[in-house]
C-alpha cells in the first residue's frame, strides 16, 4: 500500500515538472533609457521690447487703446517684457503689444505706464489703427409700461395772457439855478451900510 502511494506522487511530480518545462517562459526587457539633456535653444528678443514701471506691480491690458471703450484682457506683471508692435494712430500714448493666449495675440497698453527700449536713434513705432470697438452683447431696452409708473407726467397748461403795464411816468424838475431880475436884498443892506458910514464920515469931517 505505502508502495503504491509512493509510485503515485512521484508520478504527479514528475506530471507536475513536466507541465511547468512544456510552459514557455515571457522575458522581461527593460528599454535601456538615454542618458544625457536634451539641449534648448532660447532667442534673445529683438526690436522694441515694453515692460512695466518698476513703481507698478501690474497694469491692464485691454483690447484697445483705450480703457473705456475697450475691455481689460489681461495684465502685465512687472519684470516682463513684450514685443512693442506700434502706437494707436489715433492716440499715441496707447501702444499695441504682442499679448499671446487672446485672439489676434495683440493687446494694447497705456504709454505712461510702461518703458520702450529697443528704439535706436529717432526711429518710432509705426501707426496702427485701433480696432473696431466691440458690440455689447444686450441692448437695453426699456419697458414703456414700467417707465410710465415712475417718470411724471405733467398736463400741458395753458400760459396766462400778457398784459401791458402802465406808461411809466418819469416827474420832471424845475432848474432853481437859474437867476432871477430882482436885486438881492443882502445887496441892498450892503449898499445903505456904505452910504451911512459914509454920510457919518462926512458929517464928522463937518464938525471939525
Amino acid at each position: 500500500m505505502n508502495f503504491r502511494k509512493s509510485v503515485f506522487f512521484t508520478i504527479l511530480a514528475l506530471g507536475v515538472l513536466a507541465l511547468a518545462l512544456a510552459i514557455p517562459s515571457r522575458a522581461i526587457v527593460v528599454a535601456q533609457q538615454p542618458t544625457g539633456s536634451i539641449p534648448t535653444v532660447t532667442g534673445t528678443p529683438s526690436g522694441p521690447m515694453v515692460s512695466v514701471d518698476p513703481s507698478l506691480e501690474q497694469i491692464d491690458v485691454y483690447a484697445g487703446p483705450s480703457s473705456h471703450n475697450y475691455p481689460a484682457i489681461g495684465v502685465l506683471f512687472t519684470g516682463i517684457k513684450v514685443p512693442a508692435l506700434g502706437r494707436a494712430r489715433e492716440d499715441n500714448d496707447w501702444i499695441m503689444i504682442r499679448y499671446e493666449g487672446v485672439p489676434g495675440s495683440v493687446g494694447w497698453v497705456y504709454a505712461l505706464y510702461v518703458s520702450l527700449t529697443g528704439v535706436v536713434g529717432n526711429l518710432t513705432l509705426p501707426l496702427v489703427d485701433s480696432p473696431p470697438t466691440p458690440t455689447p452683447a444686450t441692448t437695453p431696452q426699456i419697458n414703456p409700461t414700467l417707465a410710465a409708473r415712475y417718470v411724471p407726467t405733467s398736463a400741458a397748461t395753458r400760459l396766462a395772457t400778457f398784459t401791458a403795464p402802465a406808461p411809466l411816468a418819469i416827474p420832471t424838475f424845475a432848474d432853481q439855478t437859474q437867476r432871477s431880475n430882482r436885486i438881492p436884498i443882502g445887496l441892498l443892506i450892503f449898499i445903505f451900510a456904505a452910504v451911512g458910514v459914509l454920510g457919518t464920515i462926512i458929517s464928522f469931517m463937518r464938525g471939525r
